[in-house]
Formats: structure tokens, sequence, C-alpha cells
């Protein structure tokens, strides 16, 4: 064989191809670790919880149990001790202070003259109208006079009337028997007769405007006197315009006045002073407006005092709103207690509603951040705190009413969520 030939078969030897495996151990742990990640990313996407978290002190939060119990709505109220009644004292008329009979702080009695005031100005007043008044009197008085004279003179020309009226009858009644015996002459007859007849026509007359005078005359009397009572009692009550300057006790009590002085000027309807009936006391009370739909008469409340509890109620309400408050007053059921003071504070628990079942939890801080619409719940045995939209129904100082979003026994955290921020879960260290 020659050298040539010895050659192609040497290099048709050498350069025989050598197919390649498509799975190598390489390409197989890539795509492995490739599905891998795949399968992480996925899991993380769909079953990891991806919701904002926080971690929290456990110490710094304050949890609390949701509960069932007995609910009663009310609330805290401040109240102002008061006399059971008061009187004021103002000045019906001006004037300048003339004699103080009775000093601020003194019991007095109905019907004590505390001060006397002195107004020149309203003296002449009064006079001016007294005098007025009489001229009205006077006057009004002539005027029935002179109705009573002319009602006389009246009488006294039917009276005048009526007798002529007689004697002429008389003298007719007797010629007319006498012409029958021819024995009158017939024209003595007829003067009569017609004198008669004259006489008869003259008192029907007369009569008829008796009767009308008389009537009219009782009418104008009787609205003469109607006048006259108007007149006496204007003319006593402008006297006693005078009596107005004597300020007296309408009711027995302790005496609260100003500052007074003799001399002092005191404007007409100024506040001078009060009187107020110590016997019992009743209790002023401020409550929000946002109560006012709700606070009736009858409601009851109880506060402490000196080691023992005493009820009130409500005996009225008093329905304007002034500084977001409205004022109500409450007397007490039973006997007052002992030492209360005027002006005296008390704190009262006001009921507005009767006992319920209900689910409870305690009030916190968490309310003013969350305004009742959600709350942080403990889960898996207390390691962390989730959002839970819940419903708040009636409240007071100690207590929510839980409508809905938890139930007895979940654990909540009742404590200020200010530094919680948005975070939806709370990691619980």
């Amino acid at each position: 064989m020659s050298k040539e030939s010895t050659d192609r078969i040497s290099s048709s030897g050498m350069d025989r191809e050598i197919e390649k495996k498509k799975w190598s151990p390489k390409r197989i742990a890539v795509i492995v670790s490739g599905i891998t990640m795949l399968a992480l990313f996925v899991y993380s996407f769909a079953f990891m919880d991806s919701r904002s978290t926080l971690n929290v002190d456990r110490e710094k939060i304050t949890v609390r149990s949701v509960h069932k119990g007995s609910f009663q709505d009310f609330i805290r109220v401040t109240g102002t001790v008061q006399p059971i009644q008061t009187i004021y004292l103002d000045a019906i008329e001006g004037g300048v202070i003339k004699n103080i009979y009775q000093e601020s702080g003194a019991l007095v009695e109905k019907g004590d003259t505390i001060i006397t005031l002195s107004n020149s100005d309203l003296r002449l007043r009064v006079l001016q109208q007294s005098s007025a008044i009489y001229d009205q009197i006077n006057q009004t008085r002539n005027s029935r006079l002179n109705i009573e004279q002319n009602t006389l003179s009246l009488k006294e020309r039917l009276a005048n009337a009526e007798n002529r009226l007689e004697i002429a009858k008389s003298k007719y009644e007797r010629q007319k028997s006498l012409i029958a015996k021819e024995l009158l002459a017939e024209q003595d007859f007829l003067e009569t007769k017609e004198n008669y007849e004259y006489q008869k026509k003259r008192y029907k007359l007369i009569y008829e405007s008796f009767r009308q005078d008389s009537l009219q005359s009782t009418q104008q009397l009787q609205q003469i006197d109607q006048s006259l009572d108007r007149m006496w009692r204007s003319l006593t009550a402008v006297q006693k315009i005078l009596d107005r300057l004597i300020v007296t006790a309408p009711i027995s009590g302790q005496l609260s006045t100003i500052e007074l002085n003799p001399g002092q000027s005191i404007t007409t309807g100024e506040r001078i002073g009060q009187i107020d009936i110590l016997d019992n006391y009743k209790v002023r009370v401020d409550v929000d407006e946002f109560y006012l739909s709700r606070i009736t008469k009858g409601l009851q409340g109880t506060f402490d005092f000196s080691g023992g509890t005493y009820e009130l109620k409500i005996t009225k309400v008093y329905p304007v709103v002034e500084n977001g408050q409205f004022k109500v007053d409450m007397e007490f059921v039973g006997e007052a207690p002992e030492g209360l003071t005027r002006g005296q504070t008390l704190r009262i628990r006001l009921e507005i509603s009767d006992p319920s079942k209900a689910l409870l939890v305690e009030r916190g801080e968490f309310y003013q951040h969350t305004g009742g619409d959600w709350v942080y719940r403990i889960k898996d045995k207390g390691e962390r705190a989730e959002k839970q939209d819940i419903q708040i129904g009636r409240q007071n100082p100690k207590y929510f009413e839980i409508l809905s979003g938890l139930e007895p026994g979940d654990q909540i955290i009742v404590s200020g969520y200010s530094t919680f921020g948005d975070n939806e879960v709370l990691h619980l260290d």
C-alpha cells in the first residue's frame, strides 16, 4: 500500500464527528434552578403575606378582651348646686338710694323693706297725672249730673202733661153729659173737646220723648259709671307708682345684693340683687348638645358625696344651645345630703337608657384614630395583630358596644394607634 493511501486512511479516522448529548448535567441544573426561582416567585406572589408590617413592643400597648355584659348608656356631667328657687330683685323705677334697711347675706321675711329710693321727677309726674285724672273725674261727674237733670226735667214735663190731660178729660166728661141734656152751648163743648184731644196728643209726645230719653240715659249712665270706675283705678295705680320706690322682699329667704350705698343712683330695670329659698337645693347641669334629643324630664342620675350615693332626677330641660351645651335642672330624690353649699360642684352619672345585654369592650385611645371603624385584633396566640373592620353602637364613659366584626373572647389593642402608621399587620415582640 502506498504512503498516500495510508495517509488518507489515517486522516479519515481522526476527523470523525462526535455526536453531542442534548441533556447535559449542566444544562439540567440551569433549568431546574430557573424553575425553582419561578416557583418561589409565584409562591411569594400568590401565597405569601404582602401586607405592610411593623414590629411593636408588646409592653407599650394595651390589650383588652371583648365580652358580653350589661350595658347602660350614661354620661358623666358636672352640675352646680343652686337654691331650689331664686327671685330676682329689679328696680322697677329708677332713683337715688335714700335708705338701706337690709344688708347682703341677711335672712329676710316676705314684705321686709330692703331699700327706699328718691325720685323727684317721678313724684312730679305722679302729681300731674293724678291731677289730670281728677279733672276727668269731675268732668264725667258733671256729665252725669247733666243727664240726671235732663231726666228730671222730662219727668216734670211728663207729670205736668199728665195733670193737664186729667183736667181736660174731667172737664170733657162733665160737659159731655151737659151737652146731652142741652144744658151747655155747643161752642163751649167743642172747645173743651179740642183741648182734651190736644192734651192727649201732647201727653203721648212727651211720654215717647221721656221713654226714649230714659233708655239713652240709662246707657249713658252705665258708660259713665264704668268710666268713673276706670278713672278711680287709674288714679290708684298712678298713686301706687311711688310705692315702686320702696323695694321689698317678695319671699322669705337669704338676700344677696350688689354693693349699695346711700346716694347711689339706680337705673330703671337694674338688677340690684336676689333672694334665695334655702329650704332645698337643685343642681344646674351642663350637657353636651349631642345628647339634646335623648335628654327628657324624669331621667335619673347619681353622685357620691361624703361617703354616700344620692339620686337626682331631671325636672326641667332648657333646649337653648350655647357654646355647644344646653342646661337641665335636677332635683334630689328624697332628702338632699347635709353639708351642701350654694355653688358647690358635683360630678354626676346621668343615666340615659335602661340596662341591657350587649357585646362590650373597654374604651381606649384607638377610637380617636379610627373613629370606631376598625381595630387591631390579636391573632396567632398573641404573636401579631391585624386590622379588623368593626361597627360600634352605643357608648358610655367606660365601654363601647360592638355591633359587628368581633366575637366574645377576641382581644384587641385599645391603646393609641398614632405610632403604627398605615401598617396593616403588627408583629408583637
